[in-house]
């Protein structure tokens, strides 16, 4: 067997991470011994709260440690049903709930589960990393849409429309946005979701920021409008964000029966079921009462604004304020630098790690998340300040 037939040939369309070099970097010199300011974070830096852990704990000591039904026990798909309907206008039984592990997990299979070979998958840019590898995974073809800062990065139906091919079968929509932080208005939705109606194009809303919204802006789920867009989304969510559970791995999809059902055969025969102790802990995040995720959204809005204050006092750098998520994506391209080459520089000569935007398919921009502390926050625009006058 020659050495360039072992793997299999799907994985040839997929890249390798563009931000794990800087990533590795960073994380080696501050083992070295350097202050370095990190400004990478995809999660929040919020503790997961103690009435989540204190469930987790309690179903270890009860010993619920064994399998659990493939899409979740019925109790927490319940749950999920009740906050559709509650918090998204969204009418899901639990036989079109699917909890699996991490919304990434959802996101996946619901791409293996629509897409055959060479489906064209519209994806707006700038987009979350992993988005056009998991088509490529799919052996589907990815095919972009691009935006710009003028409309605060979000596509339009026009904008839709003329992308849409016959080989066309879904397009992913992420509001609020990784990494852009735009987030759709209903109106912006209606006429995105009357083109994919018209068009008969599936949607992937992946909503997993959407309890991290600032400015009284109100989310709202592109599957809420009626019954023939609400047959072609797949809406997607999870605890990762609103409740600080990153590495619990709890996500959840609602769709439509057949393509949840198919879902579950297919997580039957790879993962089975989401960690049972996780799930006991999710149970307990949904069931409270608590204003943490309030709480953790309004430190969350008050670093946007300091952060954002500061970035338009800088020369050669911009950014459009976003309404979501915990990112500014900034354009630098007065600087001349393109994106992994401006990380790189600011890493080794001020200390300050952050994401190029070539990951995010905008070589002209980078990302900065604000999951850290004001003090880090305060100190690394410092940094980036003094060091943007240098160049």
């Amino acid at each position: 067997m020659r050495i360039d037939t072992r793997l299999a040939d799907r994985l040839k369309k997929i890249n390798p991470s563009l931000t794990l070099a800087i990533t590795a970097k960073a994380k080696k010199l501050k083992a070295d011994g350097f202050d370095v300011l990190n400004f990478g974070a995809g999660e929040p830096d919020f503790d997961t709260p103690d009435f989540v852990k204190k469930a987790a704990i309690e179903a270890i000591n009860s010993g619920f440690t064994k399998y659990t039904p493939t899409t979740g026990i019925p109790e927490l798909k319940k749950l999920i049903s009740e906050k559709f309907k509650k918090e998204n206008s969204l009418e899901y039984t639990v036989n079109q709930i699917v909890v699996s592990c991490g919304a990434k997990h959802s996101i996946f299979n619901a791409l293996f589960v629509l897409l055959n070979r060479n489906d064209e998958v519209l994806i707006p840019v700038p987009y979350w990393v992993s988005y056009p590898e998991m088509v490529n995974l799919c052996e589907a073809a990815p095919r972009y849409i691009h935006t710009s800062a003028a409309n605060s990065f979000k596509i339009t139906a026009k904008d839709l429309e003329k992308h849409i091919t016959t080989k066309t079968k879904l397009l992913i929509l992420n509001s609020p946005s990784n990494p852009s932080g735009c987030v759709y208005s209903p109106e912006e939705l209606k006429e995105i979701a009357e083109i994919c109606v018209k068009k008969r194009v599936f949607v992937l809303s992946d909503e997993i920021y959407e309890k991290i919204i600032f400015d009284n802006i109100k989310h709202v789920s592109i599957a809420s409008f009626n019954k023939d867009i609400y047959d072609l989304t797949i809406t997607v969510n999870g605890l990762s964000k609103s409740y600080s559970m990153t590495g619990w791995r709890i996500g959840y999809l609602g769709g439509p029966a057949d393509v949840t059902e198919a879902i579950s055969n297919l997580q039957d025969h790879t993962t089975s079921n989401p960690n049972s102790i996780a799930q006991k802990a999710a149970i307990a995040a949904l069931s409270n009462t608590s204003n943490f995720c309030k709480d953790v959204c309004a430190e969350f809005q008050k670093r946007r604004d300091f952060m954002v204050s500061r970035i338009k006092t800088m020369k050669n750098i911009s950014c459009v304020n976003p309404q979501g998520a915990f990112y500014v994506f900034c354009d630098i391209s007065k600087t001349k630098l393109n994106s992994a080459t401006f990380a790189n520089r600011l890493l080794e000569e001020a200390y300050v790690s952050l994401i190029p935007g070539n990951g995010f398919g905008m070589d002209k921009n980078i990302r900065i998340s604000f999951a850290t502390s004001m003090e880090t926050i305060k100190n690394g625009m410092d940094r980036l300040e003094q060091w943007l006058n240098k160049l």
